[in-house]
């Protein structure tokens, strides 16, 4: 059985993201958002996903790129002079794994975050981190660590097959992090977390078309699956350059793909819906639903 888990990023980032989110769930193939709890908008996404019960929300760890929960007093290793996290991603990683002050200010930052998810009242489906920094060993340790006393169980690990993209078009090359993926997927796995057997959404970051995302749902392998995206209805403050945001959005209602995810082969759901037996069901009966042409469970 196939089952896919399609995931937008970076919920609570802005409201263009936020009212995508809603968009793409209400009247697409989403299933998933992560949050960023310290993100500017993310009272107006918490909001949101209150509304839509079925919609699974996870926690989008942020360490880069972003501000943190806590005062830049209580993680002056992590931030710069401006109070947000350091922009070196390999500077800041290094750190975290040398410096036992960073450390320990890296897992009070991360323990504030899932605090802030919490707080908001929304169930814990998943937890992944902003740029991936969750490869990083030792915060994927914090994060099992820390995750685990708020009900953490499932967790992206970048694992994408070339072999499916090929199948939709041309890709040369390889994603350099891709070695240290399968060592975290087999760690985290083997810890008893959740992880999806494969993950799309790397070599197209911020650039999945329709097309795209049509094949990936056309040739999608036996196990669990994800697919990320970016969506947003339009550019934003802090918006990645090049990302074609609005087309992820499109390309998440379009026709074809929703006839796609009707597929009697197809289970779509959050991680929590495939977390056992009794939650299949919960995936099979929103399956069920886009076959229907009915609104989702």
């Amino acid at each position: 059985m196939r089952r896919l888990v399609i995931t937008a990023d970076d919920f609570g980032a802005a409201v263009e993201v936020n009212e995508a989110v809603e968009h793409a769930h209400r009247s697409g193939v989403l299933t998933a958002a992560s949050l960023m709890v310290s993100g500017r908008a993310a009272a107006d996404a918490i909001d949101r996903a209150r509304r839509l019960p079925t919609l699974k929300v996870g926690l989008h760890l942020v360490l880069v790129d972003g501000r943190p929960v806590l005062p830049a007093s209580a993680v002056r290793h992590l931030v710069d002079d401006s109070g947000a996290f350091r922009g070196n991603m390999a500077a800041l990683g290094a750190a975290i794994a040398c410096n036992r002050h960073a450390r320990r200010e890296a897992a009070a930052e991360i323990t504030a975050q899932f605090e802030s998810f919490r707080a908001a009242g929304l169930r814990l489906d998943h937890c992944n981190a902003h740029k991936h920094f969750h490869l990083h060993p030792v915060i994927a340790g914090l994060i099992v660590q820390i995750g685990s006393r708020f009900g953490l169980h499932a967790v992206r690990v970048p694992v994408e097959p070339a072999r499916i993209l090929r199948k939709i078009e041309r890709c040369r090359g390889i994603w350099l992090p891709a070695p240290l993926a399968r060592i975290q997927h087999r760690r985290l796995r083997r810890m008893g977390l959740l992880v999806p057997d494969q993950v799309f959404g790397l070599r197209w970051s911020g650039h999945m078309t329709v097309e795209r995302l049509l094949g990936l749902v056309r040739h999608l392998p036996e196990g669990l699956s994800e697919i990320y995206l970016h969506p947003a209805t339009s550019a934003y403050t802090g918006a990645a350059s090049g990302y074609r945001y609005r087309e992820e959005l499109d390309a998440l209602m379009a026709d074809p793909v929703i006839e796609a995810c009707r597929d009697s082969s197809l289970r779509l759901g959050g991680f929590s819906d495939f977390d056992g037996p009794a939650q299949t069901l919960v995936g099979e009966a929103r399956g069920e639903a886009l076959r229907r042409g009915m609104p989702a469970p």
